[in-house]
């Protein structure tokens, strides 16, 4: 009873932000993503402070491979633009379409954190640059890891939103909570930018 409800075959134009209760999490999330945004500051603040004390360990010139992470780049830019069309299918009330887009995007985003593994591997054991090596190692794999952690949150987060409304379709209710996903991973996909261009690319050139 409680479903059907919440079921609407007439979705306002903007049904994320059509109720009080849409708006209240559309405003929390911005205050939390406030919260993130300091938390990365600090991170890559650390990051720069510490990025040449590598003491008797690889510098970032000597391990890091722009192939890898340009490929990695391309597939989180990717999966946010898979996002994207899932959020107009939702506002267009095509809740089949809307789930094939976001799984898309979360296997792209799957794709994403299998290579950054990967990269993780072959540092350790190609270059015996692990967490300990050096206080740069540490700096790296702190800011890195905790952008692969929120990546593997985000995952988790579009993957129970899809189980837990895949036979609900789309209304008032859960609107909100797919769009504030969406919001989420883009800015996950910002900050991976931020990184692949002062991590990345600095350490590589310079």
């Amino acid at each position: 009873m409680a479903d059907d409800m919440l079921k609407s075959t007439n979705l306002p134009q903007n049904p994320e932000r059509a109720t009080l209760e849409g708006r209240n999490k559309f405003m929390g999330f911005w205050f939390f993503l406030g919260g993130e945004t300091v938390l990365f500051a600090s991170l890559f603040g650390t990051y720069l402070a510490l990025k040449n004390s590598t003491v008797d360990g690889p510098a970032a010139n000597e391990i890091f491979g722009l192939e890898l992470v340009f490929l990695m780049t391309i597939i989180l830019l990717t999966s946010s633009l898979t996002s994207v069309y899932a959020m107009y299918h939702m506002k267009n009330n095509d809740p089949k379409k809307m789930q094939l887009w976001l799984g898309i995007t979360v296997a792209l985003g799957l794709a994403f954190l299998g290579l950054e593994i990967y990269e993780f591997y072959h540092y350790v054991h190609g270059y015996h640059f692990g967490y300990t090596t050096s206080a740069f190692s540490s700096a790296f794999y702190t800011l890195v890891g905790f952008h692969g952690a929120h990546v593997a949150f985000g995952l988790g987060w579009i993957i129970s939103l899809m189980v837990r409304n895949a036979k609900r379709g789309i209304n008032l209710y859960n609107a909100p909570k797919f769009y504030i996903a969406s919001l989420y991973w883009h800015f996950i996909d910002v900050v991976w930018v931020f990184i692949f261009t002062v991590v990345y690319l600095m350490g590589k050139v310079g």
